[in-house]
């Protein structure tokens, strides 16, 4: 399998897990077109940009810097990251991490 296709069903894979956990979720880029938009569209969760990888060798400097690149100036980029036979972790900057769980903390910068 080629890395696009791997790609793509990466993409199919984060979608499905959203969904079996109650988010309404489908691949971005096969609705939307533009090389900016997300690999995974989740209206409910619109104010995350989620830049989908599923790779053995995974770079998450890069993979954050691609998201930061493609987000809106409204999103926060996400990467979620699958290696083969292992659970689905998520990359994101620390302080973004920090404004989402404890907003209060962080309404001066507004």
């Amino acid at each position: 399998m080629n890395s696009r296709e791997k790609g793509k069903r990466g993409e199919r894979e984060w979608a499905w897990f959203l969904r079996h956990r109650g988010f309404d979720a489908r691949r971005g880029v096969q609705y939307q077109g533009g090389p900016d938009s997300p690999d995974v569209v989740c209206p409910r969760l619109d104010y995350l940009h989620f830049e989908v990888k599923r790779s053995e060798r995974f770079k998450p400097y890069d993979a954050l810097e691609q998201g930061r690149t493609e987000s809106r100036p409204d999103q926060v980029p996400v990467v979620a990251h699958r290696k083969n036979n292992k659970e689905w972790i998520v990359v994101m900057d620390a302080d973004q991490f920090l404004r989402l769980i404890e907003p209060k903390w962080f309404a001066e910068d507004k």
